[in-house]
C-alpha cells in the first residue's frame, strides 16, 4: 500500500507516495489529507498533497520536457509505516538527476509534523554545478491566499499577482545567484520577488486554522508563492493557492548527503506572538 493514515493529537494526516487512489491523482507525494478536529475540510486539495516533492532543477535539463521537470513525482517511490507516529517516502535514484532522497515525517501532538529530507547526488550530471529542489503544498481554496513572514522585525505579506510573478523569497543574505539556460521558460523557481525573510518560517490562514511551516535554517531555503497554482475551486468559486518552498545545494560532491529539518504545525489560529514562541519552541528542541 502506497499510503496510510496517522491520527495524532488534534490531527488526521494521510502520507503516501505517488500512486492514485480514490479521488487522490498520481504524481503527488507527501501529506495526501490533513485535517484539524475543528474543521471536516482537508488543508490540502483533496487530489493532490502537501509537502510534495515536485522539482529537481539544475536550471537546464527541467525544461526539456514536463517528465523531467517533475521528475520526483514521475519516479517511482517507496512508501513505508515505520511505527504509530513515523512515515518515510524513499525514491532511488531519479532517470535524469540521479538523486537518491528519503524524506521522513514524525507526528508530534497536538498539531505538529517534523519533516526530515536528505538526498545524495549519484552522479556529476547538474549542468550549472548547483542542485536544486522544490516542494509545493496544494492550500485547498483559503479565503486569504498570502503567506506571511518577517524581514526586519516585521511582519510581511506575500500574495503574488500572478503564477510565475515574483514567487520566489530569498533569505535576506542570501548571496547565491542561480543560473539558468538562456531561452528556458518562466518557472516559479526562476522568478524572484523584492521581498526577503529575516527568520525561516512562514505561515497561512486556513478559516480558523493557520499552517505554520518552519525551517532548522534558512541560507538555503527560499520560500514560493502561487495565487493559483491548483486551479480553481468551482465549488467555492475561488482559486487554490501553492504555499512552496525550495532547498538549494550551491555546491555538490557525489555521494555525500545534504538535508534539512523543518517542522509543519496544523493548529487554531492564534495571535503573532504565539506563532513566534511556537517557532523557538521547536528550536530549543533541537538542540536536546
Amino acid at each position: 500500500m502506497g499510503h496510510d493514515v496517522f491520527r495524532f493529537g488534534d490531527l488526521e494526516a494521510v502520507v503516501g507516495d505517488n500512486e492514485a487512489y480514490e479521488e487522490h491523482r498520481a504524481g503527488y507525494n507527501g501529506i495526501h489529507r490533513l485535517i484539524h478536529r475543528s474543521n471536516p475540510r482537508t488543508l490540502f486539495v483533496p487530489a493532490y498533497a502537501g509537502l510534495n516533492f515536485e522539482h529537481i532543477f539544475d536550471g537546464s535539463q527541467e525544461f526539456q520536457n514536463p517528465t523531467i521537470l517533475f521528475e520526483p513525482r514521475k519516479a517511482p517511490m517507496k512508501f513505508t509505516r515505520l511505527g504509530e507516529d513515523e512515515a518515510e517516502l524513499f525514491q532511488e535514484p531519479t532517470p535524469t538527476f540521479h538523486l537518491e532522497s528519503r524524506t521522513r515525517f514524525k507526528f508530534v501532538p497536538p498539531h505538529s509534523i517534523d519533516f526530515t529530507f536528505r538526498c545524495k547526488p549519484t552522479q556529476h550530471v547538474f549542468t550549472h554545478g548547483y542542485i536544486g529542489l522544490f516542494w509545493a503544498s496544494y492550500i485547498h481554496a483559503p479565503e486569504d491566499r498570502s503567506i506571511y513572514f518577517r524581514s526586519k522585525k516585521l511582519w510581511q505579506q506575500h500574495c503574488t499577482p500572478a503564477h510565475d510573478n515574483q514567487s520566489t523569497v530569498v533569505h535576506a543574505e542570501n548571496n547565491v545567484r542561480l543560473k539558468f539556460r538562456e531561452g528556458t521558460h518562466n518557472a516559479l523557481f526562476k522568478s524572484f520577488s523584492p521581498l526577503t525573510f529575516d527568520e525561516p518560517f512562514y505561515y497561512g490562514l486556513f478559516g480558523r486554522q493557520m499552517f505554520i511551516l518552519m525551517f532548522e535554517r534558512g541560507e538555503n531555503i527560499r520560500f514560493a508563492h502561487s495565487p493559483n497554482g491548483a486551479g480553481e475551486n468551482a465549488e467555492l468559486q475561488s482559486y487554490n493557492p501553492a504555499w512552496d518552498f525550495q532547498f538549494i545545494v550551491p555546491t555538490y560532491d557525489v555521494l555525500q548527503e545534504y538535508g534539512f529539518r523543518a517542522r509543519a504545525v496544523f493548529r487554531e489560529a492564534c495571535p503573532r506572538s504565539e506563532i513566534l514562541a511556537e517557532v523557538e519552541s521547536w528550536r530549543k528542541s533541537l538542540g536536546k
